[in-house]
């Protein structure tokens, strides 16, 4: 199930408590990719909130949003780089990304393996990517209130085996956003504080949101190695190219007549 683009904007730059979530996803976001100089940077479901750092320094931005979620122009006051697409069937080259960054894409996927699919597809080689999804253990996955409500929570072993089985290898993986999904004030101004003290927690339990990196990971060619002897094959009229002399034999009668006639 999509959270719709509309929700999604007034949510990410129209609350509060938007605001600060977008604040924390972006510190988490910059400390793990500081920069994407000359790179190609893609984001999935609805990234936007995370790409304006890479405007920049990076060689192209594109912000790919899924039909069932809608589209919105972004950035504001800039060149369109947001992008209406198939959810499964991206119009990116193969090979051609270096970072991928998906936002509420993988949860609400009705397909998530062929999503998968489609993202270790456009990655280039060493590529990386960073899934964001909701700790199915977290409060914000058990409030309607926010995005992270909507679709499929995990665990953070059931998306790391996801993540597997589709060829990507896990870096690294992070958890995020200990503060409450409420828009009261106290929570809203221990945020920053909540932060800092779940970074000393474990990372399976509190945090709302799990931030997992990949890089593309290349299979290597298995099997035993067969050689095959290749016969010369036999030329027709090699002799005429590489004619060859016999030695001459005689028997000796004959050596011994040729000798005679010619002693005189």
């Amino acid at each position: 199930m999509h959270y719709d683009v509309q929700d999604l904007r007034n949510f990410y730059y129209r609350s509060t408590l938007g605001s600060a979530v977008q604040a924390t996803l972006n510190a988490q976001v910059i400390e793990v990719w500081p920069e994407a100089k000359g790179q190609t940077v893609l984001g999935f479901g609805f990234a936007i909130p995370l790409l304006r750092p890479f405007l920049n320094d990076s060689r192209r931005v594109i912000a790919l949003m899924p039909g069932p979620q809608g589209v919105m122009p972004w950035p504001r006051n800039a060149p369109n780089v947001s992008v209406l697409i198939e959810e499964v069937a991206w119009p990116i080259e193969t090979g051609h990304v270096d970072k991928l960054l998906v936002l509420h894409g993988l949860e609400t996927s009705e397909q998530p393996s062929v999503l998968l699919d489609e993202c270790w597809r456009v990655l280039g080689p060493g590529g990386r990517a960073l899934f964001i999804v909701p700790n199915r253990a977290g409060f914000w996955s058990r409030s309607d209130r926010t995005p992270f409500g909507y679709g499929r929570p995990y665990t953070l072993g059931q998306v790391e085996s996801q993540l597997r089985k589709h060829h990507f290898a896990i870096e690294q993986h992070f958890s995020v956003l200990y503060q409450m999904p409420s828009t009261r004030r106290f929570w809203l101004k221990s945020a920053g504080l909540l932060e800092r003290v779940g970074r000393h927690l474990p990372r399976f339990l509190a945090g709302g949101v799990f931030i997992i990196e990949v890089s593309k990971r290349i299979l290597n060619r298995t099997g035993t190695v067969v050689r095959h002897d290749v016969k010369p094959q036999l030329g027709i009229l090699e002799g005429l190219s590489r004619p060859a002399m016999k030695p001459l034999t005689l028997k000796c009668s004959m050596r011994k007549e040729i000798v005679d006639r010619l002693t005189p």
